[in-house]
């Protein structure tokens, strides 16, 4: 199985871009993962969000397969622990998934097509984080999720 995730927009800060990359690297030793940036939509400022979240979601459509499975990161999305998340995991790698595909959408979150496409969606946290902060974050938590099923020290219960 190969884990991939899109976001909309560039990091402007370099530390959380650095950290990011460090945990994207480590998780290459787990699992093929790759991180694919969507650049930001141009001339927003005249755009409604609806139109914002329809040309975002046109994006992120278009680098999806029919076969590819698609998280969404979502506020009302499941909340899963550490533990839970590396066993969602599992039986996604058990299942036989050829690509395991999570999204983390723009400021507005995601259009209405891009909800009817995902196969689930799963929350971070009950808290708002910005759209920079959450890459590191679930990089991380991949990161730990393949560390707690290969039982490493990583993640001390």
């Amino acid at each position: 199985m190969k884990i991939s995730l899109l976001v909309i927009g560039k990091t402007d800060s370099k530390q959380l871009s650095a950290m990011t990359e460090d945990y994207a690297r480590r998780l290459g030793f787990y699992i093929p993962f790759s991180m694919e940036v969507i650049a930001d939509i141009k001339n927003t400022k005249h755009l409604s969000v609806e139109q914002q979240k329809q040309a975002e979601g046109e994006l992120i459509l278009k680098r999806i397969q029919s076969s590819d499975t698609v998280v969404l990161l979502d506020e009302k999305g499941k909340i899963l622990s550490s533990v839970g998340f590396s066993e969602f995991l599992q039986k996604k790698m058990n299942s036989g998934l050829k690509q395991l595909i999570f999204v983390i959408g723009g400021p507005y979150g995601f259009s209405e097509a891009v909800y009817q496409r995902a196969n689930g969606k799963l929350s971070l946290s009950a808290m708002t984080f910005s759209h920079q902060m959450i890459r590191l974050f679930f990089v991380e938590q991949l990161y730990r999720a393949f560390t707690i099923l290969k039982n490493e020290p990583y993640h001390h219960l």
